[in-house]
């Protein structure tokens, strides 16, 4: 049973507009935007301990890395423990009254976080310990 005459007949649609689907593409370029975190990378992996708060970091720094292995890295450049004194203190006066933040791995020795504190306490530095922020 047809109700239309053939002048009524409807024919498919044969051209497709892609206005709206780039809206839509869009929209979720933003959403992902917006919603991607973003991280500070500091190039040297180390597992830090959790703290409930954290004080506020300056930026500039003086930076040492201590790895589980017992290596150091002062802003990033590979240092021996002979020369770990001499290479913080030239870095303290190029940038004197900076602050000292220590990223020692959880897993590290302990003897070695108290050798960089030594150092940064003789030399007077406010020393700070880079920590993560526990999630509850």
């Amino acid at each position: 049973m047809q109700f239309r005459t053939d002048s009524e007949i409807k024919r498919p649609l044969s051209v497709f507009t892609l206005a709206s689907l780039t809206d839509i593409v869009l929209l979720l370029l933003i959403f992902f935007l917006l919603t991607s975190s973003f991280v500070a990378n500091f190039g040297i992996r180390v597992n830090v301990p959790q703290s409930e708060s954290s004080p506020p970091v300056q930026q500039q720094f003086v930076t040492v890395v201590i790895t589980p292995d017992g290596t150091f890295y002062v802003n990033g450049d590979l240092t021996t423990r002979s020369e770990l004194a001499t290479r913080v203190r030239t870095e303290y006066q190029n940038n004197p009254g900076t602050p000292m933040v220590i990223r020692a791995d959880k897993d590290a020795i302990i003897d070695d976080a108290v050798h960089v504190m030594n150092i940064g306490q003789s030399l007077n530095m406010n020393i700070l310990m880079a920590t993560e922020r526990a999630f509850r």
